[in-house]
């Protein structure tokens, strides 16, 4: 996996870094008050294509939607 995928894409049990976040203010704003903010490193537990992706970041754990999986652009 080289280069940025959507975090959609990823499969369980491998760490990513969140480079982009392409999605509008409402949804950024969220996504950055859970964390996940451009830089950070999240380990994804589980991705049930098309499903909810599971995700850890530091000390929480969150599931997400595919949809808004698609939408965070991520590097290995």
């Amino acid at each position: 996996m080289n280069g940025l995928i959507p975090l959609s894409m990823v499969d369980g049990s491998k760490e990513v870094t969140v480079v982009a976040i392409n999605a509008g203010r409402g949804l950024q704003a969220r996504l950055f008050s859970l964390g996940l903010i451009p830089g950070v490193t999240i380990k994804v537990l589980s991705n049930s294509r098309p499903g909810p992706v599971r995700i850890s970041i530091k000390d929480t754990r969150l599931a997400l939607g595919w949809g808004v999986a698609q939408k965070i652009i991520v590097s290995e």
